[in-house]
């Protein structure tokens, strides 16, 4: 039986709690699990390509079946480079769901060989996204609930340095 390759793509700008659970599960179902920060050219992001590797990488340093790596272009080409044809995404709400599964017909009208798995939130995360957590840091609103200590610290130090207004 072959191994069971699943890349779980993002922006991950930051990775949050709701992320990680994400991982965490799919772990659980997969033999490996890829996590892909994608890098959009035409997109501002908070951290840096390698920054949000490396905080992926704090994260998961004791989950021994999951990678990160990154990758700017088609998803679907990035998929097939790591000889898998399995995309996880997560679902938090209905408007998620609706994007995510436009995302997954062009996928599978590209490369009818790709598959597209959705997992749902847990529901202490489903109202959690990157965006929210930048604005309760601009603001200097509490983020310890949806962020592993070692973003917390790295948002911190953005704020302190001015990346966030």
């Amino acid at each position: 039986m072959s191994e069971k390759i699943a890349v779980y793509p993002g922006s991950f700008d930051p990775i949050t709690k709701g992320h990680l659970d994400m991982i965490e599960r799919a772990a659980k179902i997969f033999d490996k699990v890829i996590v892909c920060v994608m890098v959009n050219s035409s997109k501002e992001y908070l951290f840096t390509r390698d920054e949000r590797e490396q905080l992926i990488n704090d994260c998961i340093a004791e989950m021994k079946n999951v990678e990160v790596d990154s990758y700017d272009g088609l998803l679907i080409d990035y998929v097939k480079l790591r000889n898998t044809n399995i995309i996880v995404k997560g679902l938090r709400a209905f408007l998620d769901f609706e994007y995510e599964f436009q995302m997954a017909l062009t996928n599978k009208h590209l490369d009818n060989d790709i598959e597209t798995m959705f997992m749902i939130s847990s529901n202490k995360h489903s109202y959690l996204s990157s965006t929210l957590v930048k604005e309760l840091v601009k603001f200097q609103g509490d983020v310890t609930e949806f962020l592993p200590k070692n973003v917390e610290r790295a948002m911190q130090k953005k704020y302190e340095e001015g990346y966030i207004r």
